[in-house]
């Protein structure tokens, strides 16, 4: 991999627009989560022993908040901004549990624009299988802003 090949950045502050949206649908698999899980140390029985998680209110296990959020900062460095975008804010409000295996559509919407603190205010829902909301969040990005010798460029 070559690190300091010029890569194309996402839309800058000037690019974006009040209500450009994306969508897209993510399944949690098994491996997504024994990643998560290895590489967080996090030993939750809730998160991946079913025998446990069948004792308590969600009857199955359930998807680590964190890594819905992933899925959320992966899309917003990916698309919308897009590459060189920087999370500055995040919150999230889950509405219903997430379980493993489940189909969840996430849609994004830019819903502000402040040009002085450069940052951009992202939207984001997502539905289950059944149509179900089970988040809601909102997330401040910085979009990619490139120093031109050392200025920002305006």
């Amino acid at each position: 991999m070559d690190f300091g090949k010029s890569r194309k950045l996402g839309k800058t502050i000037d690019e974006i627009e009040e209500g450009d949206s994306l969508s897209l649908t993510e399944s949690i698999e098994d491996r997504q989560l024994l990643l998560y899980l290895g590489l967080t140390n996090d030993a939750n029985p809730l998160y991946i022993q079913h025998d446990y998680a069948e004792k308590t209110e969600y009857g199955q296990p359930i998807v680590p908040t964190i890594m819905l959020m992933g899925i959320i900062t992966s899309a917003i460095s990916k698309h919308l901004p897009g590459p060189g975008s920087h999370v500055v804010n995040f919150s999230l409000n889950l509405l219903e549990p997430v379980h493993h295996y489940e189909t969840l559509t996430f849609n994004f919407e830019v819903i502000k624009i402040d040009k002085m603190k450069e940052v951009v205010t992202i939207s984001v829902e997502a539905i289950n299988e059944e149509e179900d909301r089970v988040l809601d969040a909102v997330v401040m990005v910085q979009p990619p802003n490139l120093l031109s010798n050392g200025v920002k460029e305006a």
